[in-house]
């Protein structure tokens, strides 16, 4: 309705003009309930002539030559039909069009013919009729050439948008391409090394047993750490093939990653506060890594410590956190490497916030912030139950 104002008040503007007019010129005959009806069937039909071009250009050409006719206005009584061809022409009625104005040239010119003497100065008739032919013959050719600007933005925005699209399928395919190299060289290369690391440990521990020789707690760590590397790498080979189908970690497997670490000799304790409840894939997948990450970091530069892992869950916004009491210290600050790198880049990808730094009575912190916005229904649970709980550390 909102596009059709302007029209509806174009109408009303042309019926007044059109009214106003009458009364001031001197030859015009007096205005009478019939002539103001047909003024507003008019202004009616201009503001509809968007919707419908050709009935409210037949009901305009109609309605002015009959207020022509019988109250003879002047050239006022064209300007209303002189709008209306050139929207029907605009909305691609270019037959239409030109029929209306030659209809209402031809009734204008036979009126006035009738209507002045033969005595009459018959110049000013055709000066009249040259300057409205001019008008119809401008109004024809604007609205074809409004259509034919209208067609060519019409296209060329289709370009644009088939030209957006293309490079959109050719990124798409090339970001295929490139994870398909990178399956392969991880395949060929990472999943053999890890694959004899798993071998050599299994074997190691199968020898210890069969001399009546309990494994050593390092060995069956590192029999368990390569299986779940194992694991894991298959995990990501499988994303990087078909990433929409692939399983994907996320917090509802934080016990198992803390038992990993338990089994490496690093302490560990889970605690989960808030009610647990379904997340997005990118910010659960993104929480488990960062805690993945900061426990890689405890073992391997922590030296003896315990590590505290902290999921809270609030309406809008998930916290994780792994907290340490090993060898870091705020005088000695940590030089950022590519883990800590790669958990921010995860974090504030998506809008989360990340802090990575040594406590004041030694230990690190390494602690996310993600927003969430409220729970997502869509999205495959993945939440550590129950909704309040600590696994003591071993």
């Amino acid at each position: 309705m909102r596009r059709d104002l302007p029209y509806a008040l174009g109408g009303l503007v042309l019926g007044g003009l059109l009214l106003g007019n009458a009364a001031l010129t001197p030859d015009a005959a007096t205005v009478g309930a019939l002539d103001v009806a047909l003024v507003a069937a008019m202004a009616v039909a201009v503001a509809a002539c968007r919707r419908y071009p050709v009935v409210a250009l037949g009901v305009v050409t109609v309605a002015m030559l009959a207020v022509h006719i019988r109250v003879r206005p002047g050239v006022s009584a064209a300007f209303p039909v002189l709008g209306a061809v050139y929207i029907a022409g605009w909305r691609g009625h270019r037959v239409a069009a030109a029929t209306a104005s030659l209809a209402f040239l031809g009734g204008f010119l036979a009126r006035d013919i009738w209507s002045r003497p033969a005595t009459g100065p018959a110049r000013l008739i055709v000066d009249w009729t040259a300057l409205m032919l001019g008008w119809f013959v401008a109004a024809n050719i604007a609205g074809l050439v409004a259509r034919q600007r209208r067609a060519y933005l019409e296209q060329v925005e289709q370009r644009a948008i088939e030209a957006e699209r293309t490079r959109e399928e050719m990124a798409l395919r090339r970001a295929g391409e490139e994870r398909l190299r990178i399956a392969r060289d991880l395949h060929d290369s990472l999943t053999h090394s890890i694959s004899v690391i798993k071998v050599q440990a299994g074997i190691a521990v199968h020898l210890a047993r069969k001399h009546g020789e309990q494994p050593s707690a390092t060995l069956l760590a590192i029999q368990e750490a390569s299986s779940a590397a194992m694991r894991e790498l298959r995990t990501t080979l499988d994303v990087l093939r078909a990433p929409e189908d692939a399983e994907r970690v996320g917090l509802a497997r934080v016990d198992e990653l803390a038992e990993r670490t338990r089994a490496v000799g690093v302490p560990v304790r889970v605690t989960v506060t808030g009610q647990p409840r379904e997340l997005p894939d990118e910010v659960d997948q993104a929480a488990y890594r960062v805690i993945q990450e900061a426990l890689t970091n405890v073992a391997r530069h922590a030296g003896p410590a315990t590590a505290h892992i902290h999921v809270e869950y609030a309406p809008a916004q998930l916290t994780v956190s792994v907290t340490d009491d090993g060898q870091a210290s705020p005088a000695h600050p940590v030089t950022p490497g590519v883990g800590l790198r790669g958990m921010r880049e995860r974090v504030t990808g998506l809008g989360g916030t990340l802090r990575a730094a040594a406590n004041d009575d030694n230990g690190f912190t390494v602690r996310a912030e993600f927003p969430v916005g409220g729970p997502d229904r869509t999205a495959p649970s993945r939440a550590v139950q129950p909704a309040q709980r600590v696994a003591g550390s071993q």
